[in-house]
Order: C-alpha cells, then structure tokens, then sequence
C-alpha cells in the first residue's frame, strides 16, 4: 500500500516537473509583440462604444408638497436610452505606470426623455395619463483622465482611470428644447469619470475595451415657471455607464 503511494507521490511530481518545464520553455517562446510601447512619450488610437445614458432627477418640494400646480401630477421620471461614441485617443506617458490622457468624442443619440403620469389628463386636448416626452441629444464632451497601468503580463494589460468631462449638447437650441412646453434643460454639463480597462497587444495595434462610470455634477434643470411642470423637479443631473474599444498605434 505504501509502495503504491510512493509511485503515486512520485508520477505526480515527475507530471509537475514536466508541466512545469513545459510551461516555462512556452513562456520563452512567446513572442511579446510591441514590447517598446511602455516607453513611448506618446500614441494616439481612435475609440468606438456604446453608452446608456439616463437623468437622476431631486423633486421640488412644490412636488413633494403638493400645490394645485401639480396636483395632477402623479409621477415624473427621466427615463434611459442609448447611444453611439465615436472618438479620438491621446494618451502622455508621466512616468512608468501613470499616464494622461485626452479623449475628444461625438456621442450621438442618447435621446432624453421625461415620462408624466397624470392624475387628471385633458382627454378633450389628447392628453393620455401617462406622457412621455424626448429631447433629442447629439454631445461633443472631452473628458480628461488619469490612467493607471499595472505590469504588463505577455501581451496583457489591466488598467483603472479618474478623470473628469466636459459635455456640450449641439443639438440644443431654444426651440428644441422647450420639450413641448414640459421644461428646458442646459446644454454644458460637467461630471466625474472613473473606468476599468486593459490592453491587448497585437503585432500592429493595440485593442483596450474598457467599462466607465459618469457622474454630472451640473443641475441641468432650467427652472421656467411658464413653462408646464417646469417646477416638478429641483435639480436633474446626468449619469452615463458607457463601453468602449479603444484601437491604439
């Protein structure tokens, strides 16, 4: 019995010792490609994603105390949508793990839209109980961010980012965003960033998909006391979880 154990123990660590040199004799064949990156003073690379952008409304103390201004209002809610990032990277080296980067971006979509359920519609004006209103949205932000790299493994990467943007809605004008009287918002927003990524080196291209947290510091809310429930919400601040795949030189 001991004897057949003994084998055993010793197949084991002769299977170890073979998987072990094997492993080591393929990590010196692997070929690292583009290992000169970590040393550039700088590289540019264009970006690609998708965001989910929504509104995170305060209600007024006008709503949370109803007043025969809303008292019709049951319930007024941001609702989410979805939109298209295309963009440009810029990425500075600071030192061996920290780098500066700017990345300028056109979002298109991301419509805004605000949904009214009303305790007494005007059916006789084709007023439903529940309205749902949309502003389109068309951005030009510029977020800045911080980026820390951990030790590259091969051809692997893990990075974390915080930054801040800036967004400037293009769309916007007065007509178009008095929302069929409902209220306006601004059009410059500033917010918070922060993200999670990491690097693929490929023999002629870098591809870095990445996952980020937006949080508006603005209050986007116009308030216009003649405009229709203009008065409904104290403060409405944007939020965005965006996905991108950044292509890098």
């Amino acid at each position: 019995m001991h004897y057949l154990l003994r084998n055993k123990v010793k197949t084991y660590l002769l299977l170890a010792s073979c998987f072990v040199g094997l492993s080591s004799v393929m990590a010196q064949d692997k070929e690292i490609y583009r290992p000169e990156d970590n040393d550039l003073p700088y590289y540019f690379g264009i970006t690609l994603g998708y965001n989910s952008t929504y509104l995170h409304p305060t209600l007024s103390n006008v709503m949370l105390h109803r007043t025969p201004q809303t008292d019709s209002i049951k319930v007024a809610r941001p609702g989410a949508s979805g939109g298209i990032t295309l963009g440009f990277l810029g990425t500075f080296r600071l030192n061996e793990h920290f780098q500066l980067r700017i990345n300028p971006q056109l979002v298109l979509g991301g419509a805004r839209n605000f949904t009214y359920s009303l305790t007494t519609p005007d059916f006789l004006r084709g007023e439903d109980s529940t309205v749902v209103k949309t502003l389109p949205c068309t951005l030009v932000s510029l977020p800045i961010h911080i980026k820390f790299n951990s030790d590259r493994i091969d051809n692997f990467r893990f990075y974390s980012l915080a930054g801040v943007k800036f967004d400037k809605d293009i769309s916007s004008n007065s007509a178009a965003r008095n929302m069929e009287g409902l209220l306006k918002l601004k059009s410059n927003d500033f917010a918070l960033e922060a993200g999670v990524g990491c690097n693929f080196f490929l023999p002629f291209v870098t591809i870095s998909p990445e996952i980020k947290f937006s949080y508006g510091l603005t209050n986007l809310n116009i308030v216009d006391p003649s405009l229709k429930y203009s008065s409904v919400f104290d403060k409405i601040q944007s939020r965005m979880i965006s996905f991108s795949i950044h292509f890098e030189d």
